[in-house]
């Protein structure tokens, strides 16, 4: 993405899914953070307890990739090209 001159738009499904990929390394890095901060609120206590059982191991799961689509969300919604759909 870099110069903000040149910065990548889209406005079809495989543009925007290069946007996506371009964008991986710090929407995962989003996630990792956020993530982890949202997880040791929530969660942290219940694992450390011994008490988490497959229904707490999914919500984990899901407090990582709330982040992460959120961020790629935010990613698309700003390179979105004016005047597609």
């Amino acid at each position: 993405m870099g110069d903000p001159t040149t910065t990548a738009t889209w406005s079809t499904g495989r543009e925007a899914l290069t946007i996506v990929r371009g964008n991986l390394s710090k929407t995962v890095a989003i996630a990792l953070v956020v993530g982890t901060i949202l997880f040791i609120i929530n969660q942290l206590d219940v694992v450390l307890s011994g008490k988490a059982t497959t229904v707490v191991w999914c919500k984990i799961a899901l407090t990582f990739c709330v982040p992460f689509c959120v961020s790629n969300y935010g990613a698309l919604v700003a390179t979105k090209r004016r005047g597609a759909g």
